[in-house]
């Protein structure tokens, strides 16, 4: 298939059948849910309303967002809301460290907005987060989902030098679709901030891609080629889903058998974990990932 018939062909009409989510139960899910709506935490899982949010605290996972819900960045495929950011919160590190506890959370992952505004990224907050974690849950693991803190060495070495189990940076789209769907960002440039954060002695750094944004297979294998290349150890690979009219339109729906084809060549590279299907997220059997 051409580049010029991926780019003209047409969005398509419903969801397919692979994509229908089960509503979530269990008696882990329900006491947590419980606890968030009492407590009022705040997880991406809610918010975000995940699809695997039953199956992730049903295994003690969950994913929490810092630094607010207002992003610098106006990425084509993103739902969070871009502007002005409110003020950094200093007891925000607390209050995660916190949520975590009350949650009884065995694996959390913490992830954030974009604050070009910061002098500093916003890489203080997210050291005194994993601190704050690390002090008032010494049993939990953690995995820290970065931004690329504009590829700038000292805010990246604030993040290995807390030393989380998992260091992710997500590439989010292959090459060519980069500067439509991530805008701000640049795909070496994320490339190098995962070289160099598994050159500074990252044990576990991990990246993920979304597919049906009209790439083709051989770009989602180079940019898996790629990848690996800069040594990353897990990769997930989903499915793009619109959050709304406003945002780029899904070109295809990949099958459950082309998701299993990137799993197996994506293992075949060398990737210690490969999660790749329809409903595969970012966190998605994060658990897993420090082993």
């Amino acid at each position: 298939m051409s580049l010029e018939t991926v780019a003209s062909t047409a969005a398509p009409k419903g969801k397919p059948k692979w994509l229908r989510v089960k509503l979530p139960t269990g008696k882990k899910y329900t006491q947590l849910r419980s606890l968030v709506d009492k407590y009022d935490l705040h997880t991406i899982c809610t918010s975000g309303s995940c699809p695997n949010m039953g199956e992730c605290w049903g295994e003690g996972t969950a994913t929490f967002m810092i630094l607010g819900n207002i992003c610098t960045r106006s990425c084509g495929f993103c739902g969070v809301k871009t502007g002005r950011p409110e003020q950094v919160d200093w007891e925000e590190p607390e209050k995660v460290a916190r949520s975590i506890k009350i949650m009884g959370i065995k694996h959390a992952v913490v992830t954030s907005v974009d604050r070009d505004d910061l002098k500093d990224m916003g890489s203080i907050i997210w050291a005194e987060t994993v601190k704050a974690i690390r002090r008032m849950n010494p049993e939990t693991t953690l995995e820290t989902l970065i931004p690329d803190f504009q590829g700038i060495e000292r805010h990246l070495d604030r993040i290995v030098g807390v030393a989380p189990e998992v260091v992710s940076h997500n590439m989010e789209t292959v090459k060519r679709l980069t500067r439509e769907v991530r805008i701000q960002a640049k795909y070496e440039r994320s490339l190098e901030v995962l070289r160099y954060l598994k050159e500074a002695g990252v044990n576990r750094t991990k990246s993920g891609i979304m597919l049906g944004l009209g790439e083709l297979e051989e770009e989602v294998i180079e940019t898996m080629k790629d990848l690996r290349a800069a040594k990353v150890d897990v990769v997930t690979i989903g499915q793009y889903l619109q959050p709304s009219k406003k945002h780029l339109p899904v070109k295809e729906f990949i099958t459950p058998e082309q998701f299993k084809k990137y799993e197996t060549l994506g293992l075949e590279m060398g990737f210690r974990h490969v999660e790749s299907g329809a409903l595969v997220r970012s966190s998605y059997k994060a658990h897993k990932h420090i082993l």
